[in-house]
């Protein structure tokens, strides 16, 4: 079972941007891409921690302002040939409002790879 907590409306985080919100498990960037799709991901990329609320949303992805790491922004995962997963979190919406979800999903990857390149 999912607790639900309200962290903000849609109008809160802006096309193809995204939005920090600060809980007990950490730094959790929302984004919203252009089709007004929300996801959540720890703010935190797994190649050298870069803060991916600061990267560019494309399509379903968001590239880290750091390297250029692309992360899924469904699953979390690092877009081949990076390997890696930032620690995604359950999202729903009811109409123009957005919910979190800490409650960690069963089969979540939630390890951290590092890449020394």
């Amino acid at each position: 079972m999912k607790d639900w907590t309200k962290v903000a409306t849609l109008n809160d985080i802006p096309p193809l941007g995204s939005r920090v919100v600060h809980t007990t498990h950490g730094e959790i960037a929302l984004f919203r891409t252009s089709e007004g799709e929300v996801f959540a991901l720890r703010d935190k990329c797994p190649h050298k921690g870069g803060p991916l609320s600061q990267g560019i949303v494309f399509g379903k992805k968001v590239a880290c302002p750091l390297h250029g790491w692309n992360i899924n922004l469904e699953d979390g995962n690092a877009v081949a040939p990076d390997v890696g997963c930032a620690r995604h979190y359950p999202v729903k919406m009811e109409g123009e409002t957005v919910y979190l979800s800490l409650t960690e999903d069963r089969g979540q990857r939630t390890e951290h790879h590092e890449d020394r390149r």
